[in-house]
């Protein structure tokens, strides 16, 4: 009896949960047809055919046209330093005196021995004249006071060695050295940098090798000031290439009169190209990035006469200037893309279209903030 009872109460559970899931089902179905599709509201723009110069890009660094560690040949101790860190200093300046005392003790001896071998020389060229004394008496005394007049350049040379001078215009660095130090052959004093002009030196893959001649055009911009664009020209390209890397190595010239650019600065580099070529571009707002691919919403008709609805497509996106991004493929002339408010969109979904919202894009973009 019971077991029939317990079996009793269990179809009814079931039937009842049945029924149960049932309702539900219509319930939600009721909901969804009563309730408006979903829209969302971006701006769109445009996918057009521009003419871009072809360019060539690459990473490179900025080095001195002229820069050196100056650095004494002879050591001494420190006596004089005639220069401030970050100044500005001419050719032939005076940087730094080592202590020259002994070697001018020294001089003054050479000097005054060097002026008894010249009028030895003298004395014996008269006795020769008066054929009193013999040719050799005289050749010996001129080469000793050739010899006498060596040890007194050999000095003055010692000390102009440690009177230390900028060897071209340019400016210094932070002063390495103190009043007093002793310093050793080849201790770095002060940095020199020659900042006008700078050559900016890069590399670009063999297969570009044939379309770069010196002459061409360079812009190159810095982390350091992202809005400002720097203009130069190729000065010189190796001969050879990189065995290991197959790559060329290329010289660019900058002016660089405002002394913006610094040697050892990181720079991104643009060889710009005589030709031009046209491309199909949208703004980078448009571009949808993520693993598997870079992909843009078309904005199309959809059901109802004011109606739009968003088509997801994939792209492959070239190279980018300012605001703006080359399509490879994927989309053609006179598509219409959403280009901001892209990230909430969804295959297929309704949108509404309302341009005031989107920025202004430009090539070369100054934003004000940054």
């Amino acid at each position: 009896m019971i077991r029939k009872l317990s079996i009793g109460i269990g179809i009814v559970l079931v039937a009842g949960g049945v029924l149960a899931a049932v309702k539900f089902l219509q319930i939600r179905t009721m909901m969804a047809a009563t309730q408006p599709p979903e829209t969302a509201t971006v701006a769109t723009a445009v996918a057009h055919e521009e003419n871009w110069p072809d360019t060539l890009s690459a990473v490179g660094s900025v080095s001195a046209a002229q820069g050196v560690l100056v650095a004494p040949e002879i050591a001494g101790t420190v006596t004089e330093i005639a220069f401030e860190s970050g100044s500005a200093v001419r050719q032939g300046d005076l940087l730094l005196r080592l202590d020259t005392s002994t070697e001018e003790a020294q001089l003054r001896a050479a000097e005054a021995q060097a002026e008894w071998a010249k009028l030895s020389v003298e004395r014996q060229r008269k006795l020769v004249a008066d054929k009193t004394t013999a040719q050799a008496e005289l050749d010996q005394a001129d080469s000793a006071w050739k010899q006498a007049a060596a040890n007194a350049d050999n000095i003055r040379a010692t000390i102009q060695k440690k009177t230390i001078r900028a060897p071209f215009s340019g400016k210094l660095g932070i002063r390495l050295v103190n009043l007093g130090e002793q310093l050793d052959v080849g201790k770095g004093i002060v940095s020199l940098q020659s900042l006008s002009p700078v050559f900016v030196d890069f590399s670009l893959p063999q297969q570009d090798f044939a379309k770069l001649q010196p002459g061409l055009k360079v812009a190159a911009v810095a982390d350091a000031y992202p809005t400002n664009e720097f203009s130069g020209e190729i000065a010189a390209i190796n001969p050879d290439l990189d065995a290991a890397t197959r790559s060329v190595r290329v010289r660019a010239r900058f002016e660089n009169a405002d002394e913006l650019l610094r040697a050892g600065m990181f720079v991104r580099v643009t060889v710009v190209l005589p030709a031009e070529q046209p491309v199909l571009v949208v703004p980078s707002t448009a571009i949808l990035s993520a693993p598997y691919g870079d992909s843009v919403f078309v904005v199309s008709a959809g059901p109802g006469a004011t109606n739009l609805v968003a088509q997801q497509a994939f792209v492959r996106c070239g190279r980018a200037e300012g605001d703006f991004v080359v399509v490879e493929s994927g989309l053609k002339a006179g598509d219409r893309v959403a280009a901001a408010g892209t990230f909430k969109l969804r295959n297929g979904m309704l949108i509404k279209e309302n341009n005031e919202l989107m920025p202004k894009t430009s090539k070369l973009p100054t934003p004000p903030n940054s």
